[in-house]
């Protein structure tokens, strides 16, 4: 906020002394922060570097699971997403994911035209999972490599760590995220970060809810993005407009980063998800393309990663009213080098 001074001097003399007291203390002034290079958030809405609003339409990829399923990046693209979660490993719970490795991801991404969200799954319910690790030690492993992320800022979004608290001791969410944002701002990175709501990213207590606007301000570049995960606590249309009309009416950015058709904690209402998102401009990431442990693995959007063996789940996220075919428009940044008589472009642009 900027605040304006109506005192005027009377004299020309008085202008004189008022100036010299102001130009010492304009000195000692913070530099203003650098226009962003790539994604930023303005008004509640992430936009890409060109200005234009970008709405993520997508899927999650275990990557560090399946790190030899690369390709699974073309195969997604080809379905017509615009996005892909990444799952990534610090080394404290899952084997580490290396700067050359994450640099690989980066780059599939971008040949194959995705925006790239990275995420730590080591933090995955911390508090409830003794294994489980704090944001401050996932935004080390970012900044550990942030080799294969800087200048990547119009491609790659930073989602600091998956669901970063369970259900104990929850509250600690706000300023344990808080911290982390501006950890990995004195580090140098000037991405647009996702930070993923607690209650294993479902925000039942609407901790990340109702302190979302604290933890954005905290952000010395503004440019935070929150991600909830809806499952079995978003289970009827009411919920599920309640919580994404909320942030929207705050002008906070919000995207559904994980959701299923179903889960052992509820059924969640996807077409109700599906609608909202849509309606409201938000976007939505599914869970997940293939891989998932046999417990969960109704959660599998293809078979045995096979893209041409959609499951029912798979084929109402891709192919339903309004999934991804129907929804999703290609990052711009992509066609920026390319005519847009291209074909290939326009076919991409629903």
């Amino acid at each position: 906020m900027r605040f304006r001074t109506r005192t005027a001097p009377r004299t020309a003399a008085a202008l004189a002394v008022l100036l010299g007291l102001l130009v010492p203390l304009l000195g000692l002034a913070a530099p203003a922060q650098a226009a962003p290079s790539g994604f930023r958030v303005q008004s509640g809405r992430l936009l890409e570097a060109s200005g234009n609003d970008f709405v993520m339409r997508g899927v999650n990829h275990a990557h560090t699971w399946y790190p030899d399923r690369i390709s699974t990046l073309s195969h997604i693209k080809a379905k017509g997403a615009n996005t892909v979660r990444v799952v990534l490993a610090s080394g404290d719970r899952w084997p580490r994911n290396s700067a050359a490795d994450v640099a690989n991801v980066v780059g599939q991404c971008k040949q194959n035209r995705l925006i790239c969200v990275l995420e730590v799954h080591d933090t995955t319910g911390y508090g409830d999972q003794s294994s489980a690790i704090t944001l401050s030690r996932a935004a080390d492993y970012w900044i550990s490599v942030k080799s294969a992320l800087t200048g990547q800022e119009k491609y790659v979004i930073v989602n600091i760590g998956n669901e970063p608290y369970g259900n104990s001791n929850h509250t600690r969410w706000t300023a344990d995220t808080k911290a982390a944002v501006q950890k990995l701002r004195s580090a140098g990175f000037n991405h647009t970060l996702m930070v993923d709501a607690p209650n294993w990213g479902q925000d039942w207590a609407f901790t990340m809810r109702d302190n979302a606007a604290s933890v954005f301000a905290a952000d010395p570049d503004r440019n935070t993005v929150f991600s909830v995960h809806m499952y079995g606590v978003f289970n009827a249309a009411a919920k599920v407009n309640d919580y994404l009309n909320r942030f929207v009416a705050a002008k906070l950015p919000l995207v559904v980063g994980e959701f299923g058709h179903n889960h052992s904690d509820g059924n969640p209402d996807e077409d109700a998800i599906l609608a909202a998102a849509q309606r409201l401009r938000l976007g939505y990431l599914g869970w997940s393309w293939s891989g998932n442990s046999s417990d969960v693995r109704y959660l599998d959007l293809v078979t045995n990663f096979d893209p041409n063996r959609l499951t029912s789940w798979g084929r109402r996220l891709f192919n339903g009213t309004n999934g991804i075919v129907a929804t999703a428009k290609e990052a711009s940044v992509f066609s920026a080098s390319v005519t847009s008589t291209n074909p290939a472009v326009s076919r991409l642009h629903h």
